[in-house]
């Protein structure tokens, strides 16, 4: 049940209304792998330069994440920087730079071609394409997207939605995709587009997932302190996936229930600055943000229902 994540791994700075992070350990390949690997074995693809920290590398393989496909290349990480508004939902990118991932071509490693389940992280359509070439009978391929490539790469993308199960995007992104204003609208025509899953990221709103059984509305879980909400979303991702991976099938249950383990591994992910806060984390603290969630949002709890 081996996890196939093909992503980015980078260096982040971060700046947000009240502290800031420089050169932070980042990339979706990164938040990813580290919430799926509490689910099972999780196998990474990305490229580095040269200025990887060895104790980053460790970081992953103390985790048991695979790292036989990082490729190591001459030059410098991935980077990003950005800065938050007062609204955590919203930030400015001010400055990207590819670096080695400007023209990565994966390849993956024979067993890697024949896994179960395969991510594809926020990377060209074009890059997603190629992978999805190489993978032999996937049980559930999941990808991500952003406003750039459905701006410049429709065609691409649109072709490689008829071959993928799940897409997650945010709630800006489904409405420029499909073309809707209305959510439930835009989430059912990205249906008709190919995936059997759209799982439309809301930030502090939560998360709507569309599927052929119906629709699922889950909130954020609330927290009285976000610190970073960057890699929120890939987080989510990772334990969705992990998940999934466990049940061994994308039935309706096991859907809803990803997105609730999805939720709160991302809900944690915002309590500190880059992976810091994951890095510590524990099953019992996720098994009991779990349990919280559920009572949160279930009216006919025996806490409140008992005579």
């Amino acid at each position: 049940m081996s996890i196939v994540v093909v992503g980015t791994i980078g260096y982040d700075t971060i700046e947000t209304q009240t502290d800031k992070a420089v050169e932070a350990l980042g990339g979706s390949a990164t938040y990813f792998a580290l919430a799926a690997r509490f689910f099972g074995p999780v196998s990474l693809v990305a490229a580095v330069g040269t200025d990887f920290k060895p104790e980053h590398r460790e970081l992953f393989t103390e985790r048991n994440i695979d790292l036989r496909g990082l490729e190591y290349r001459e030059g410098l990480t991935f980077r990003w920087h950005g800065r938050y508004h007062e609204d955590m939902n919203r930030r400015d990118t001010l400055n990207l730079a590819l670096n080695v991932f400007a023209d990565f071509s994966p390849k993956l490693l024979p067993d890697q071609s024949r896994a179960d389940y395969l991510f594809l992280a926020n990377i060209s359509p074009e890059l997603q394409t190629a992978v999805l070439d190489q993978m032999a009978n996937p049980k559930v391929v999941a990808a991500d997207t952003m406003n750039h490539w459905i701006e410049n790469s429709r065609a691409q993308l649109i072709k490689m939605l008829r071959r993928i199960d799940i897409l997650t995007l945010n709630d800006e992104e489904a409405r420029m995709l499909s073309g809707e204003q209305n959510l439930v609208k835009a989430g059912r025509a990205i249906l008709k587009m190919g995936p059997k899953t759209a799982l439309v990221k809301r930030g502090e709103y939560g998360v709507l997932q569309f599927s052929e059984e119906g629709m699922f509305a889950v909130p954020a879980y609330p927290l009285e302190d976000v610190h970073d909400p960057t890699g929120a979303g890939d987080t989510f991702a990772g334990a969705f996936m992990g998940y999934v991976a466990r049940g061994g099938k994308l039935s309706e249950r096991v859907r809803r229930t990803a997105v609730v383990y999805g939720s709160v591994l991302a809900s944690y992910v915002v309590e500190r600055f880059s992976v810091q806060r994951i890095l510590e984390l524990g099953w019992d603290e996720i098994e009991g943000r779990y349990r919280a969630f559920l009572e949160l949002t279930d009216s006919h709890h025996p806490r409140w229902t008992s005579p």
